[in-house]
């Protein structure tokens, strides 16, 4: 059996009401079996022989009420094989909890903080998850940046001794998911490269264009020269065959949610009250001139 040896960060953003997992392995699609969260519940790693029940189980009592430290006390408590577990606990008020068994290949071992907690097994040195800690206390920002530049940092000071395979990112809020259906807000894994890392930084780059929130200076009304350069645009990728009048009316509004539509920007673009924003329009331009 392999275990999914690995270094990982668990960790609660209390001002934006998030619970994340960042997660570096040597190890095929380990985030797949390393990363557990839910809004309002918490957030989980289990790693190293990972006992996959522990993950749905932590997130079952800690929606319920139950400390990430007791959590982290029942799941190994009646596991025989906890000598081989590792675990990394942060429950819905942000309390951190982890558990190193002494049965894992050194270098193995956590460190908690406030709405965090760092582990990991195989490592070349406990400078891994001392770089991880610091770096997340010292980054502003999102949690799910400081997540990633947590793992920047782990992988820096030494990462996994057999070397880097895959790596995964999930952070979850109330209704944070596409749509405002679910709470899975950000859920990016790269399961085989030779640097998960850095793919999964421009992964995580791609999911600001696409789904970030744009900031309120940055809307344009869709009228003058804004209209007429998106029905230029339109017209150019061929969705368009009227006037060029700078007028947002039901034709232009049909072309420029086919265009939208098409390079997946729907969360920029306010087709109702006639609103697009300014990263869109840039990126509209170098699609279209990249097509044409």
């Amino acid at each position: 059996m392999q275990r999914p040896s690995t270094f990982s960060i668990v960790a609660y953003d209390p001002q934006r009401g998030e619970w994340g997992v960042a997660v570096q392995s040597k190890f095929l699609a380990a985030a797949a079996v390393v990363s557990w969260a839910r809004a309002a519940a918490g957030a989980v790693a289990t790693q190293s022989y990972a006992n996959t029940s522990y993950g749905p189980r932590a997130l079952e009592w800690m929606a319920q009420g139950v400390s990430a430290e007791e959590v982290v006390a029942r799941l190994v408590a009646d596991d025989e094989g906890r000598a081989q577990r590792q675990v990394g606990v942060v429950d819905a008020q942000g309390r951190a909890a982890a558990f190193t068994g002494d049965g894992c290949l050194p270098w193995a071992g956590h460190i908690i903080g406030t709405h965090y907690t760092c582990q990991g097994n195989i490592l070349v040195d406990e400078r891994t998850v001392q770089a991880m800690a610091e770096t997340f206390e010292a980054t502003s920002g999102e949690l799910a940046e400081r997540l990633v530049a947590a793992l920047a940092a782990g992988q820096a000071a030494g990462g996994d001794r057999r070397g880097q395979q895959s790596a995964g990112l999930l952070v979850v809020r109330e209704n944070g998911g596409y749509g405002g259906f679910n709470d899975r807000y950000i859920d990016l894994r790269v399961d085989d490269d030779p640097r998960p890392i850095e793919k999964l930084r421009q992964l995580l780059d791609l999911h600001h264009l696409y789904f970030g929130q744009t900031r309120p200076e940055d809307w344009l009304r869709i009228e003058g020269d804004v209209a007429r350069d998106l029905q230029q645009l339109a017209a150019r990728a061929g969705l368009y065959n009227g006037p060029v009048h700078g007028e947002y009316d039901a034709a232009t509004r049909a072309a420029l949610r086919a265009l939208v539509g098409i390079e997946n920007l729907e969360e920029r673009l306010r087709e109702e009250d006639g609103y697009i924003d300014a990263v869109a329009l840039q990126v509209l331009h170098e699609r279209v001139e990249q097509a044409t």
